[in-house]
């Protein structure tokens, strides 16, 4: 029987760990950039079984707060994205949201969607880092509200974890079934889900977005949500090109209704 040298068996094990998770040469990258980037808000960096994750905090301008929003980011990008993500982490500060936005694990630029999938295992202990964050700030009321791939890990986080503290979900520009690993697909998500949801995605959203909106409406109505909600808005498209300014509001808006918390004086 054949056998590998053990310096090459050595190699290809290290090859395959480095396949299964984030490209940790890519976050660095992307750090050095956003760490030069930030012009409102504060660098932070969070430990994350030993390792420095970047996440940027900017506290609410407001007298009083109303809770805590953590952002998640799409795919193959970072905490100050200027799409969808530098818009909600800034401007909802000015209507009582602390937000901490957090570099979520990514891969390679070619990557495909369901290449992520290995990489799940990483997401839960950034999400329950950055709630213990905003915790130790004392804020209590905290919701999630993510993008695209982020959207997907944030409710498959949700669905395994009922007890969660988060209390609301805003997901924006999710996808349906892509895949056949249940960690990625969002339909079996949203049957567990039953914390209020914010389905929001635009008019001229991916295909994949748009042409399984009733699947995830069916899915949240399986699940028994009577608090989810999808919003379409008209003339956006997946990244919300010039249209971000609506995202907010719209954002905003329906944690007005469906977070309110208790507001705690700064």
């Amino acid at each position: 029987m054949f056998k590998l040298p053990l310096h090459l068996l050595i190699c290809l094990l290290a090859l395959s760990a480095t396949a299964h998770a984030s490209d940790k040469a890519k976050e660095k990258r992307w750090a050095e950039q956003v760490v030069d980037s930030v012009l409102i808000g504060e660098v932070q960096w969070l430990n994350v079984n030993n390792q420095k994750i970047l996440s940027i905090y900017t506290p609410a301008t407001t007298p009083k707060t109303i809770g805590g929003a953590l952002i998640l980011h799409g795919s193959g990008v970072h905490p100050n994205w200027p799409d969808v993500v530098r818009p909600l982490r800034t401007q909802l500060p000015d209507h009582g949201w602390n937000t901490l936005s957090i570099q979520m694990p990514i891969l390679a630029n070619e990557a495909r969607y369901a290449d992520y999938a290995p990489l799940f295992p990483e997401v839960a202990p950034r999400i329950e880092a950055g709630i213990k964050y905003l915790q130790a700030k004392g804020i209590q009321n905290i919701v999630i509200i993510a993008h695209s791939l982020g959207a997907t890990m944030a409710a498959n986080y949700l669905a395994s974890r009922p007890n969660s503290p988060v209390r609301a979900f805003v997901a924006v520009g999710m996808p349906g079934q892509q895949t056949k690993n249940d960690v990625m697909n969002n339909i079996k998500s949203l049957e567990k889900i039953k914390l209020p949801l914010l389905d929001i995605f635009g008019s001229e959203d991916l295909d994949v977005v748009r042409t399984t909106k009733a699947q995830r409406a069916s899915a949240a109505g399986r699940a028994g949500n009577t608090a989810y909600t999808q919003q379409e808005v008209p003339a956006a498209n997946h990244f919300f090109t010039d249209e971000s300014d609506t995202l907010v509001r719209r954002v905003r808006g329906w944690l007005a209704i469906n977070a309110a918390g208790s507001e705690i004086k700064k």
